[in-house]
């Protein structure tokens, strides 16, 4: 009998303990950019009240453009970033921010968490353009990804970058 209580505690533990993991929230929930052509997921990171651009996310290193997971970005058509042809496919999205300017790298690897495999990743590269960066107005709380006909555009804190994208 002893034993049975014993089990059914710790049975009861487990499923409580379970319970509480899947009612508390992300920090950085996941968040989801579709259209007809592009799909975007990333992990979308607050403010928080700390200093983001510089501290944060260093200068000068590559960033995931999101929390968690590599941020993904999956082009349905072909297109043209920053420039540069995009086959169809699906692509993990870094940056490398700079007070002036990002430079901005789709990669062919899947499944990264964060950046800290990108160099063993980096020669999958199938792209790298610099892009200038903007202030902000009104600073944004949350990472947000905005598609529209002819931009991607990524802001956070008080920073923005708008990255020229055409559908083919």
């Amino acid at each position: 009998m002893k034993q049975a209580l014993a089990l059914l505690l710790v049975w009861v533990s487990i499923c409580t303990t379970h319970a509480q993991e899947q009612t508390t929230p992300l920090l950085s929930p996941r968040a989801y950019v579709k259209t007809k052509h592009v799909d975007i997921s990333y992990g979308q990171p607050s403010v928080r009240g700390r200093v983001i651009f510089g501290e944060l996310v260093p200068y000068g290193q590559v960033w995931r453009a999101g929390a968690n997971e590599a941020t993904e970005i999956t082009f349905r058509r072909k297109a043209t970033l920053a420039g540069v042809p995009v086959d169809t496919g699906t692509y993990s999205f870094f940056v490398i921010p700079a007070e002036k300017e990002w430079l901005i790298i789709l990669n062919k690897q899947l499944g990264q968490w964060g950046a800290y495999e990108y160099d063993k990743h980096k020669d999958k590269d199938v792209l790298k353009a610099p892009v200038p960066v903007q202030s902000l107005s009104k600073p944004q709380e949350k990472l947000n990804y905005k598609l529209s006909k002819k931009t991607l555009t990524i802001s956070w804190d008080k920073t923005s970058v708008s990255i020229p994208l055409i559908i083919n």
